[in-house]
């Protein structure tokens, strides 16, 4: 497969996972200067032609997230200023993803505010990893390609030894995406109800499915502080499970986050690298969807569907 008029670049939010895509692809990573002025204004400068090229931006939008986010807009003015012929934004963590709605008085819907800000730059395709909710691709007026994390822990989760699996959301909300990998991995399917104090402490106040005597499988699309996990293992452990395993996507942790997984309620957490992880000696996998994003890219530059990549097997 011709690679000749691909060009890819990377931020400062995550260049291992940008490298290894490139390593997955064989291309090598562009060259660019992305730095910061000592009063904190970015400053990008791409160091090679990209005049008729196809053009990929990696970048997460994660913390610092309004400086990483503030790099991907000037990238992608760089490259549209230098006559790239397409750009496509790869965003593995997309974030201000949970503010999609106007769920009180006189808030912003800033997810919508960021893919106007994406577009406005000059950015004609995006590519994302699950989203935290699947109406943010209607919020851009430019093609986006959502892909799903499942298929890279699929094969991770099926060599585990786990009996009378039960896939459970921690809330009412990922329901949808918890009965995807139930019906992949052929296992029961439940959610945890929650009530949420705030951004640091959830309570689980019930579950909902038969877990007793079960291994479960938690999954979530992001987690910070661990707060919905803990509550969530804590009461299903309660219940009379055996193994639990967590399976997230985006995984910003937070000290509070690595506290909490110290207490052996979960007994793995698995994880991707769209965030940069510290596994601190702790049960936490981590996978990279390197491959699924440097394969997505190949199909974007040759024309080709990428539509079985992100469909979720047995879904």
């Amino acid at each position: 497969m011709s690679v000749e008029n691909l060009s890819i670049f990377s931020g400062n939010s995550n260049k291992p996972l940008a490298k290894k895509i490139c390593d997955y692809i064989g291309v090598p990573l562009g060259e660019a200067e992305v730095t910061s002025f000592p009063n904190g204004e970015s400053f990008v400068k791409i160091n090679e032609n990209i005049r008729g090229r196809d053009v990929f931006i990696i970048q997460s939008i994660s913390p610092p997230s309004n400086h990483h986010f503030m790099e991907l807009l000037i990238m992608i003015d760089a490259a549209k200023r230098a006559s790239a012929d397409r750009i496509t934004a790869v965003i593995p963590f997309y974030a201000y993803a949970r503010q999609d709605r106007k769920d009180q008085p006189r808030v912003p819907i800033s997810a919508k505010l960021i893919a106007n800000l994406i577009v406005a730059a000059g950015a004609d395709r995006v590519v994302a990893v699950d989203l935290h909710a699947g109406q943010i691709q209607g919020f851009f007026d430019i093609p986006v390609d959502h892909l799903y994390a499942f298929s890279v822990m699929h094969e991770e989760i099926s060599k585990k030894d786990l009996h009378n699996l039960v896939t459970m959301s921690t809330d009412l909300g990922g329901v949808k995406m918890a009965d995807a990998y139930a019906r992949s991995l052929k296992s029961g399917l439940g959610f945890v109800a929650k009530k949420r104090y705030s951004g640091t402490q959830v309570e689980a106040t019930s579950v909902v499915g038969d877990v007793d005597g079960c291994d479960v499988l938690l999954v979530d699309d992001m987690t910070e502080t661990g707060g919905s996990l803990y509550a969530a293992a804590k009461l299903i452990k309660e219940r009379g499970a055996n193994r639990i395993i967590a399976a997230v996507t985006h995984a910003n942790l937070q000290d509070l986050a690595y506290e909490r997984l110290s207490e052996g309620v979960l007994d793995e957490l698995i994880v991707t690298d769209t965030i940069p992880v510290e596994t601190r000696d702790l049960p936490i996998k981590v996978l990279s969807v390197a491959s699924l994003l440097g394969e997505t890219i190949l199909r974007i530059t040759s024309n080709r569907s990428v539509t079985d990549l992100f469909m979720i097997k047995g879904y």
